[in-house]
């Protein structure tokens, strides 16, 4: 899918759910932004405030390129921005926060995810942007949360951090070496988009029924011991760390096909009877070595493997896998990028869009709204904003501001 495509023509007359809600986000890399997007595809007009000079911090990571004005930009912020507004203002300064305080009536949603306590001591809060605008929602993203207190309060946090402390290392750590760090994806932010994004749509409902706003706290290591459940549960059982990682009681892990890998996950004894059968070695389904999961486990590398690994050898890895799913044996290939963007499964369910780039005639791809609804297009999606962009267009349309307003702020660095 293309920027400005509409998917599903049939669809487009039901509008999306989110049409006519206003979300005014103070936001930075990737956690809010990610969040911000998420409910810019599902129709909300998503007011983008960042540093008129050096806009969204993300816009400094790399890889980067030159976009239409000129500037350089990172690829945090090109994936996580479309379909939105940019409005430069200074909130350091007290006009700034001023002009923040004027438009926050005007929002069913302000969002912010600075360190804790940032938007406090700017004046910007929850309880300053509650007394002007009291049915606002107010969301917040930082690393440990604002509600309650806990020992991390001034810490700063990115995602590699809150995913090690929610327990997604420890399990694949060999012992004596250090965790795995992995930065791909940034689970901990989007882990934390998704349910920021939970929040304010029930945030939003509640105030449908009583007219009230309130303060959506979302703490991104929260967020990520939700998504590494099985950690504390099965230690809670007694169960060896180890089995956090589903290698000690299931066959879970990846083999070498002609192209590449595919990972297979056997996790009951009638799958592993499938596929003891498919790569032609039944006999395993007599082998007291296999007799309990434990032993799937135990003999992966000097039994399974080899045996699968010569079964797979004159098949690609998304061939193995279709072989073993059409007998009931859960498998997938391991893919690179270009596998994905070739998948049209991916283009069928409008998951990849291409975006033009100014630098280059190979578009850039953003990843799609995975949320799929039956009376909802797909689309129409703009492309990232420049820095300041809808300034003018914004405040003149919220506040009425005329000119001569605009022009005195914009003289003094207030707005971009």
């Amino acid at each position: 899918m293309r920027v400005g495509e509409i998917h599903h023509e049939e669809r487009a007359r039901w509008g999306k759910p989110l049409d006519g809600v206003r979300v005014l986000a103070a936001e930075q890399m990737q956690a809010l932004p990610y969040a911000t997007q998420l409910l810019a595809h599902l129709g909300a007009d998503v007011v983008k405030v960042e540093h008129p000079v050096h806009g969204d911090s993300g816009r400094g990571a790399n890889p980067s390129l030159i976009d239409a004005d000129g500037r350089r930009v990172g690829a945090t912020y090109l994936r996580n921005n479309l379909s939105k507004r940019s409005v430069g203002i200074d909130l350091k300064r007290s006009e700034g926060k001023a002009l923040f305080l004027r438009l926050a009536p005007h929002f069913d949603v302000v969002a912010e995810n600075f360190k804790a306590g940032t938007m406090d001591r700017l004046g910007l809060g929850y309880q300053a942007v509650a007394a002007v605008a009291p049915a606002a929602i107010y969301a917040s993203i930082s690393g440990f949360g604002q509600l309650d207190p806990t020992p991390y309060a001034s810490w700063p946090a990115y995602a590699p951090v809150a995913e090690a402390m929610g327990g997604l290392y420890e399990p694949n750590r060999r012992a004596g070496e250090p965790p795995p760090v992995v930065v791909a994806g940034a689970l901990g932010d989007n882990a934390s988009a998704l349910f920021a994004v939970i929040g304010i749509l029930s945030a939003l409902r509640h105030r449908e029924r009583t007219g009230e706003g309130q303060h959506v706290d979302v703490a991104m290591y929260d967020s990520m011991i939700a998504m590494t459940d099985m950690v504390p549960f099965l230690w809670s059982m007694d169960a060896p760390a180890s089995m956090a990682a589903a290698g000690s009681t299931a066959l879970v892990a990846g083999f070498r096909a002609r192209d590449g890998y595919f990972v297979l996950a056997v996790f009951r004894e009638r799958h592993f009877r499938l596929l003891a059968e498919i790569v032609g070695h039944p006999e395993w389904c007599d082998d007291p070595r296999f007799a309990e999961r434990t032993g799937w486990a135990a003999h992966t590398e000097t039994v399974i493997r080899p045996a699968l690994e010569e079964w797979a050898a004159d098949k690609t890895k998304l061939e193995a896998s279709r072989i073993l799913c059409e007998r009931g044996v859960v498998a997938g290939p391991s893919q690179v990028a270009e596998d994905i963007h070739a998948d049209p499964h991916v283009a069928t369910r409008g998951m990849l869009i291409e975006v033009p780039r100014p630098d280059a005639d190979r578009p850039l791809l953003v990843v799609g709204n995975p949320v799929k609804l039956s009376r909802m297009a797909e689309g129409p999606v703009r492309s990232f904003p420049g820095l300041g962009a809808h300034t003018d267009q914004v405040l003149r349309e919220v506040l009425d501001a005329p000119d001569d307003e605009l022009d005195a702020l914009r003289r003094d660095g207030v707005i971009a």
